[in-house]
């Protein structure tokens, strides 16, 4: 089995963490439980005392359509899926280019804006366990009981790529900031919104060394050039220490925190204590 020397301060869209020799699944026995299987990064907090990590080698990186269906490798980018959804004038994949990220992830977290789901137009998925229909997964906003490395999903094929989709999809996102971030740090609470809870308790843009709770969202844990870890850490303990203090609501993490400190049963979480 092969593997590659990444530099997650680079790699990581947050731009934190130290550089690692990381695992390349190429076969399907390839893969044990010791590993936590990371993709491109881009909702990744990477601590101090990591698990093994492995990465899906390229042989996953592919997109095609076969007997009316879109058949996709799970380490295929989002802006690759959503490049060829439009040069193929294929419909239902236009958000998709505003989720960064490779398509295992995607499908890992059920990722999307609002009602627009990766899961919309999911058949069945490909993994190291064998294959899953769509109705077999338990699934939800932002959730999965994916337990398995994602290999290949297949989806409903529909034509017709809608241009004021793409236009509708960047106006989403104007709010969030370019700043280095893993994206949202908190899934959002139902019925609410954890930029304004993070907000009302005082905390939007509040700085400890180069992290900061973005001034433009505050939702958005941003890395000002020198964000280290440990001040990534402290800001979401204290923004879910204020938030549950004050609304006895407790923010849970959307980003994936992976420092053994953090983890339990091979799920990142930041604990109440």
């Amino acid at each position: 089995m092969s593997s590659k020397k990444i530099n997650f301060s680079t790699f990581s869209s947050i731009k934190i963490g130290p550089s690692l020799d990381v695992k390349l699944l190429e076969e399907v026995n390839d893969f044990t439980k010791e590993y936590y299987l990371i993709g491109s990064c881009n909702n990744i907090l990477l601590g101090n005392n990591p698990p093994k990590l492995m990465k899906l080698s390229k042989i996953y990186d592919y997109i095609k359509i076969e007997d009316a269906i879109l058949k996709i490798g799970a380490a295929t980018p989002s802006g690759k899926i959503a490049s060829f959804c439009k040069k193929n004038n294929i419909a239902n994949f236009e958000f998709v280019s505003h989720l960064p990220g490779t398509l295992g992830g995607l499908l890992f977290m059920n990722a999307g804006l609002k009602e627009y789901e990766i899961f919309n137009q999911l058949i069945s998925i490909k993994t190291c366990n064998g294959k899953k229909l769509k109705k077999d997964i338990d699934f939800g906003y932002r959730y999965t009981d994916i337990n398995s490395p994602i290999l290949q999903a297949t989806f409903h094929l529909n034509f017709g790529f809608n241009e004021d989709k793409i236009d509708m999809f960047k106006k989403m996102r104007l709010n969030q900031p370019s700043t280095p971030s893993a994206g949202s740090c908190f899934k959002n609470p139902k019925g609410d919104y954890a930029g304004r809870l993070i907000e009302e308790v005082g905390l939007k843009g509040k700085r400890i060394g180069d992290m900061e709770f973005s001034t433009k969202h505050a939702n958005f844990l941003v890395n000002h050039g020198n964000g280290i870890f440990e001040d990534a850490i402290s800001l979401i303990q204290e923004a879910q220490k204020k938030v549950y203090e004050k609304f006895n609501i407790w923010l849970e993490c959307e980003v994936k925190i992976l420092d053994k400190d953090y983890m339990s049963d091979s799920s990142p979480l930041i604990k109440k204590s």
